[in-house]
Parts: structure tokens; C-alpha cells; sequence
């Protein structure tokens, strides 16, 4: 059992709230849920949808047919009616979009009469559709019920009035799609339904954050929202900056006085932020930085998805700012990533990069549950008694590893200086030739071999003698996995993603570099038009890649897209 319903209509008709609602009883009712929006940058009009695809299997990606085509607008039936599958059929409203279908695959449901006859405000038209597409695929209403409490909670007023909108819509829908053949399986293990946003924020609270600055930019906004809706009853101190260079400094003055500290924004913000990434660099002021690509240059798609930035995150900063920069491919990695960024940050003393994209930023997953004792907190500053009888302090002490001793201004009983000029040991500004060799490498080569041995290699899905071999990272890990589990019927093949790109995977790439040579066809998979990964390989490894799949048009790949595009065949 695979099921698609999309939701359609214009950015403020509500078709969030429905698919949203959807989406959440799927997951309760312990089905695999994987959802994702569509929409552009306009408050009201223009065309969105809301996909959700739920399974009684594992689902981590988009596909192209759709079962149940929920239209709010008639542009949605326009656009969409043409993906539905041979028994699939069209929900809608006659009255708003101002016609009535005689075809037998469009399924007339009065959203709008339902909502001001059972909760008397034609606004909860949109539960009424959440309540009629579970009542056409024959499930329970219960769970809806549970949603709408859960969804409705700061205004209990209206909760009520909803749930009789919600059983209302579930009748209706229930007593008058003859031709459902749609019949979900039970199911009883609830199951957790996170957006990639939520998975980075909840894992920055786990990790210790306690001061989080930034500016609103999609598709990072998200983290903001969460953040501050969790500030009060976690201690943390959430800052919506005046800008980004603004988010940055804020940041960067809360780790240097002893606060585990974040920020998010999306390319344009982060080219405005690469300054203070310098500056934490020459200061080794632990630093995390939460860049949600989308595609530029400049303004470009401000609410569509790519893979452009990579070489941007890697490479940015002027000097020589070593770095750990991650990209995870679903909530479960970007929980674990995020986790590992605000360690390494703090122990070795360099910004951390996580890079995530509209696609995982927005989608939402299922998840079987999230266990707390996976995350680490490990508190690498010197605090109180940790300095004992120390009767010098230098916070850019030359050591074996490269990392000094981190002390808290003001829990320190001596100064912590530090110069974002060149400094000596005491941070104090110094232009003295030997010092700055030795300080170069202390920050650089020193550090960077211990950082590099913490850095996990690539994840191998599949046959380890594949004759196709999907290879990229980031989000574009869901669809290669799926397409991987199809391929595999029929031939040998495997997934290589990585997720850990800076410092590269060291001792083992060469086993991986083999794997790639040996296999009938390697084929590199990326949202970008330049095969910016394709190219981050060829440059640690040597390798080539002879063939590239890339997809630059702001839209994910679809399951049945990538296939296509595997067997020569674009979609």
C-alpha cells in the first residue's frame, strides 16, 4: 500500500492546514509519512500544493502520481488532474471553484456549506476537507479528532466547533464516494512526524544551545519560529537580528562568553555572515551556522530548492578558516549532524557548517521515535574549579593538538583576551613573523588531522558490486535510496551519500574511490547545475565521475524522475 494525495490551491486558501492534518494522522495512525510543500513567494494567489505520501513500507521521497487530488482552486485541477492515477479521483468544492464536474473521478464535497452549517464560519472549510478525505479512504475519525485538538490548542474557543466541522466533513465524504476503492490497512504504532527544520532545532536544544540570533530567510525560518516558541521553558535566549551580519556577531559575542550558540539563514544572508565567519576563525570562538540553500545568485528562488552552495560553505572566508561543514539527507542526520557540529565546534575550537536545503528544511517524515540519550553535551570550557591552582592564564596557548584552553570571561579568575588581529599566546596583537607561522599552524595543521579522524565515511546502501552506482549528499538521499530499493529487482545496484564533506573522509576513501571505479557506472546525483559535489570529489580524490544527473529547475526529484533520467529516458 502507497498512497499520493496532493493538496492545491493559492498561498492563503489553507492548504497547509489540510495537508498538515493529513499528514498527522497518517503518522499517528503508524503509517510511513513523507510529506513536502510547494510554494511561491507570495503572502495570497499565485498556485501551491501540499504532497503527502503515506505506506504501510518505508517512504523517503516524492512521487509522481497522485491518488487523491484535493482541490482548493480550479488551477489546481488544471495543473494536476493529468498525475492522477487510473483509479484516482479530484476533491473539491463546487461553489469555489465556481463549477461542477460530471466526470465520475471528481468527488463534489460542499468544504465550504459543511464548515458554516456545523461550526458556523465558512473559515473551517479546510478541517472539513481533512475530515472528508479521511472519511472517503475509510478511516477512523478519532485521530482527526486528537489533530484538531493538538492543531487548535492556543485557542481552545474554536476547537469544538472544529471537531464537528471535521466529523461532519468525515460523513459526508464517507456517504458519497461510492467508487473509493482506497482502503488503508490498520495500523496501531504511532509514529512521529518531524519537519527538517524542527529535526535541526530540536537537536540544537539537546546539544546545549542557549543563545540562538537570526534573521528571517527561507527556508531557515522555521528554526527561528521553533526556537523562540521553546525559548522560555529552555532557558534560551532567542535574538531576531536586524540582519544577518548583525545574527553573526550576536553569536559569536554569546560563545565568547560561554554560551553554546547558533544561527540560520540561506545563501544571500550567509554571504553577509562570512566576515564574522573569518572572525571566528582568527578567534577561535566556537560557531554554528545552519545555511538552508536555495537557488540564487541573488534573490533567485527564494522558496524552491538546490544544492548550489556547497563549494560556497567550504570555501568562504577570506584566510585560512579550517571547518567542519555537514549536509543531512533527512531528519535522523540532521539530528545526529547537528549534535556532532555544536561538539566538534566547541572542542576543536572551529565554525561548524550544516547544510540543509528548502527540500529538507520543509519536508516533513515519520519517524519511529527519538531517543534523547543518543545526543552528547560535553562541556569543553574551563568553568569555575577547572582552573585549580593555574596561576597564568593565555587563551591561544600553543599546544600538541592546536587546542587551547577555552575559559569564561568573568567565571575566570584571570582575562580571557583574544584579537582578531594576529596574536600572541596571551591574544594580545603581535606582527611578529614566527608567532604568526605558529599560530597559522596551530589553527590549520594542527587541528586538523584530529578533526579529520572524527569525521565518518560515507554511507553504502546496496550491493558492494554494484554495476550502478548512485553517488551524492545532502537531501538528495531519500529519492537515491528509493531508487536504489526499485533498481535492485533487477540488477546490482547501491547508493554511496555522503554527509560528512569537510574535512573529506580521510583513511577510508580509498575502498569508496575503488567501489566507484569498479562499478559498471558510477552516476553523480545533484540539484545543481554545475556538479558542484562532482567536483568537490575530483579534487580530494582524483576521481571522475563520466556521467552526472543534475537538476537545477528549483523542484526535487521525483522517484520516477530519477529513474527516467537513470534509464536515459527524461521525464
Amino acid at each position: 500500500m502507497d498512497h499520493t494525495i496532493k493538496v492545491g490551491g493559492a498561498a492563503g486558501q489553507g492548504l497547509q492546514t489540510v495537508g498538515g492534518f493529513l499528514a498527522r494522522v497518517f503518522a499517528r495512525s503508524g503509517y510511513h509519512v513523507f510529506a513536502f510543500q510547494d510554494y511561491e513567494s507570495r503572502v495570497r494567489g499565485g498556485h501551491n500544493f501540499y504532497q503527502l505520501r503515506f505506506s504501510d513500507l518505508r517512504v523517503l521521497a516524492p512521487r509522481r502520481p497522485v491518488d487523491i487530488l484535493v482541490a482548493l482552486d480550479r488551477e489546481s485541477v488544471d495543473l494536476h488532474a493529468g498525475e492522477l492515477v487510473a483509479d484516482g479521483f479530484v476533491v473539491y468544492d463546487p461553489s469555489e471553484l465556481k463549477r461542477t464536474f460530471e466526470s465520475d473521478r471528481f468527488v463534489a464535497v460542499p468544504f465550504g456549506e459543511i464548515a458554516e452549517r456545523n461550526g458556523g464560519d465558512r473559515v473551517m472549510s479546510n478541517t472539513a476537507a481533512s475530515g472528508a478525505v479521511l472519511g472517503m479512504l475509510g478511516m477512523s475519525p478519532d485521530l482527526l479528532d486528537v489533530v484538531v485538538e493538538d492543531a487548535f490548542a492556543a485557542k481552545p474557543g474554536v476547537i469544538e466547533a472544529n471537531r464537528r466541522v471535521a466529523r461532519a466533513g468525515w460523513d459526508y465524504g464517507g456517504s458519497n464516494c461510492p467508487r473509493c476503492a482506497f482502503r488503508p490497512a490498520p495500523r496501531d504504532t504511532a509514529k512521529l512526524l518531524v519537519e527538517g527544520n524542527q529535526a535541526v532545532a530540536l537537536a540544537a536544544i539537546a546539544s546545549g544551545c542557549r543563545f540562538y540570533s537570526g534573521y528571517p530567510m527561507t527556508p531557515t525560518t522555521g528554526i527561528l519560529d521553533f526556537m523562540a516558541m521553546h525559548a522560555e521553558r529552555h532557558e534560551i535566549v532567542v535574538e531576531q537580528a536586524e540582519d544577518e551580519i548583525s545574527a553573526i556577531n550576536m553569536v559569536l559575542g554569546a560563545s565568547y562568553a560561554g554560551l553554546r550558540s547558533m544561527t540560520s539563514t540561506s545563501g544571500g544572508g550567509f554571504a553577509l555572515m562570512v566576515e564574522g565567519l573569518s572572525l571566528a576563525g582568527m578567534t577561535e570562538t566556537p560557531l554554528v551556522i545552519v545555511l538552508g540553500q536555495r537557488p540564487g545568485p541573488a534573490t533567485g528562488l527564494p522558496t524552491r530548492t538546490e544544492q548550489a552552495d556547497l563549494l560556497f560553505a567550504l570555501f568562504a572566508g577570506h584566510g585560512e578558516v579550517p571547518r567542519v561543514v555537514f549536509a543531512p539527507g533527512n531528519p535522523g542526520q540532521a539530528m545526529r549532524l547537528v549534535n556532532k557540529a555544536f561538539d566538534l565546534t566547541e572542542k576543536y575550537q572551529v565554525p561548524a557548517i550544516v547544510l540543509t536545503d528548502q527540500h529538507l528544511a520543509d519536508s516533513s517524515w515519520s519517524l519511529d521515535g527519538i531517543d534523547p540519550g543518543s545526543f552528547t553535551w560535553r562541556d569543553y570550557r574551563l568553568r569555575g574549579d577547572a582552573f585549580g591552582s593555574l596561576e597564568e592564564y593565555r587563551r591561544h596557548a600553543f599546544t600538541s593538538d592546536g587546542v587551547s584552553p577555552m575559559a569564561v570571561p568573568g567565571d575566570a579568575p584571570h582575562l580571557v583576551v583574544t584579537d582578531s588581529d594576529e596574536h600572541d599566546e596571551s591574544g594580545h596583537l603581535t606582527e611578529d613573523a614566527v608567532i604568526r607561522r605558529r599560530m597559522v599552524e596551530k589553527r590549520y595543521h594542527l587541528k586538523l588531522p584530529n578533526i579529520s579522524a572524527e569525521i565518518s565515511p560515507p554511507e553504502l546502501y546496496g550491493s558492494d558490486r554494484p554495476d550502478l552506482l548512485l553517488v551524492g549528499w545532502g537531501s538528495s538521499y531519500g529519492v537515491m535510496k528509493e531508487a536504489v530499493e526499485h533498481l535492485s529487482a533487477t540488477r546490482d545496484a547501491a547508493m554511496l551519500h555522503f554527509s560528512e564533506l569537510q574535512p573529506f573522509p580521510g583513511e577510508s576513501m580509498g575502498w569508496y574511490v575503488d567501489l566507484m571505479r569498479g562499478a559498471g557506472e558510477a552516476i553523480c546525483v545533484e540539484n545543481n547545475a554545475g556538479g558542484r559535489f562532482a567536483r568537490l570529489l575530483r579534487m580530494e580524490t582524483g576521481y571522475t565521475f563520466r556521467r552526472s544527473i543534475l537538476k537545477y529547475d528549483g523542484r526535487p526529484f521525483t522517484v520516477e524522475e530519477l529513474l527516467e533520467e537513470i534509464d536515459g529516458h527524461p521525464g
